[in-house]
């Protein structure tokens, strides 16, 4: 909601199945039209069936810096993710920045690789994430 409308919700909102939402950007003066799909956290072949990644040009997997077994099982999606898309672009994305110290992000880092962190909350680099992989998709 942060970068496709510039809101924030305490309200956590579950995502039941599949949500897709598309935004434009102008990226370096080129228009590019983004087509987000939000899985709920779900990646597993039981539960999202394998065409909803055929097409897809970038993956960005959101975990919670706040609760740790949020990014458990990102490692593993990865590799299924590999093995149905070689050579898709792929962001870690560490959510929720605004509510730990220093410390906490820095010792965060030594336990996931992780692209970029991020608040919903105040926007803290939600923004420059989607560009970038603009950027990353264009060039």
């Amino acid at each position: 909601m942060r970068f496709l409308q510039n809101e924030f919700s305490d309200r956590y909102h579950t995502t039941i199945g599949v949500k897709v939402d598309k935004k434009a950007v102008d990226i370096d003066g080129q228009e590019v039209s983004l087509v987000l799909w939000d899985l709920a956290g779900e990646v597993s072949q039981e539960k999202v069936p394998r065409a909803y990644f055929l097409g897809a040009s970038c993956i960005i997997f959101v975990y919670d810096l706040t609760r740790p077994v949020t990014h458990e099982k990102i490692k593993a999606n990865i590799k299924f993710i590999n093995k149905i898309l070689p050579g898709c672009l792929i962001k870690i994305v560490g959510n929720k920045s605004d509510l730990l110290t220093e410390e906490e992000l820095s010792k965060n880092k030594t336990a996931l690789p992780t692209d970029i962190y991020t608040s919903a909350k105040t926007g803290e680099n939600v923004e420059s994430l989607f560009m970038d992989i603009g950027r990353e998709l264009i060039s």
